[in-house]
C-alpha cells in the first residue's frame, strides 16, 4: 500500500517537475554546506520554500500551507540582519495571507479535484482597486520601514511591493501570482547579495532565492497550460 502512495505520488509530478525540485534541493544543500554550516533555520526555511514551490506550480493547495511555515521561519531570518521589511511583510502579510489562500484554494477546486485549484481571471475593475492597493501599503509601508532604521530600504520597499501583487494574486487564484513572485525573488537576490558582502553566510539565502526565482518563472508557465486547459473544459 505504501508503495503505490509512493509510486502515485511520484508520477503527480512531472520528470521536469522532479528535475527542478532536485536541482534545486541539491544547489540549497550545497551552498549551504559551502558557506554557512551552522545555521539550520536558514536551510529548513530554504527547503521548505522551494518545495512549497513546487506544489504551487500544479495549483495544490498543500503549497500555500507550506508557505505558511516558509514566510514565519522567514521571517526570523530577516530579524537577525535587520531587515525589517521583510520580517514585517512576511510575518504580517505573506503569512496571513497565505492562510487565506489555502483557504481559497481549497473552496475553489477545478472540477471536484482538491490537488488542483480552479484558475481564475480579474476584471478590469478588480486590477484597478488592486493597483490602488498595493499603491496604498507600499505609500504606508515605506515610513513603517523608515521607522524602524530599516536596511537597505529603497529594495525593502520595493520588496513590500512585488510581495503584497503577489500575495493578492495567490489569494484570487491568478495565474500572474507567479510573475510577481518572481519580481520579488529578483529584489530579494539584491538584498541578500548585499547582506552577504558583509558575512558570506548569507550566500545561502541568495541562492535560495535564486532557486525560487527559476521555479516562479515555471510556476507561471505551468499555469498558463492549466488556464488554456481548463479554459478548454479538458479534464485529467
Amino acid at each position: 500500500m505504501l508503495s503505490k502512495k509512493i509510486k502515485n505520488f511520484c508520477h503527480y509530478f512531472t520528470k521536469t517537475e522532479i528535475t527542478l525540485w532536485c536541482i534545486s534541493v541539491l544547489s540549497i544543500l550545497i551552498f549551504f554546506f559551502i558557506f554557512d554550516r551552522e545555521n539550520m533555520l536558514t536551510l529548513t526555511a530554504s527547503l521548505i520554500g522551494v518545495t512549497s514551490l513546487i506544489f504551487n506550480a500544479k495549483g495544490n493547495p498543500f503549497g500555500q500551507f507550506l508557505m505558511v511555515i516558509f514566510s514565519c521561519l522567514y521571517g526570523i531570518i530577516s530579524f537577525t540582519y535587520h531587515y525589517y521589511g521583510e520580517m514585517i511583510t512576511y510575518l504580517g502579510m505573506t503569512a496571513p495571507m497565505a492562510v487565506f489562500a489555502l483557504v481559497s484554494w481549497l473552496r475553489n477546486p477545478y472540477n471536484g479535484n482538491r490537488a488542483e485549484v480552479k484558475i481564475n481571471r480579474l476584471k478590469g475593475k478588480e486590477i484597478s482597486i488592486m493597483i490602488l492597493l498595493t499603491i496604498l501599503v507600499t505609500f504606508v509601508f515605506y515610513f513603517i520601514l523608515k521607522a524602524f532604521h530599516t536596511a537597505n530600504i529603497v529594495p525593502s520597499t520595493i520588496s513590500v511591493t512585488t510581495s503584497f501583487l503577489a500575495v493578492y494574486l495567490t489569494f484570487r487564484r491568478n495565474a500572474f501570482f507567479a510573475i510577481a513572485y518572481a519580481a520579488n525573488d529578483i529584489v530579494l537576490i539584491l538584498l541578500w547579495t548585499l547582506a552577504a558582502c558583509s558575512d558570506l553566510s548569507y550566500l545561502s539565502v541568495v541562492i535560495c532565492f535564486v532557486m525560487f526565482l527559476i521555479n516562479d518563472i515555471y510556476g507561471f508557465v505551468n499555469w498558463s497550460r492549466m488556464q488554456k486547459r481548463q479554459e478548454a473544459g479538458v479534464i485529467i
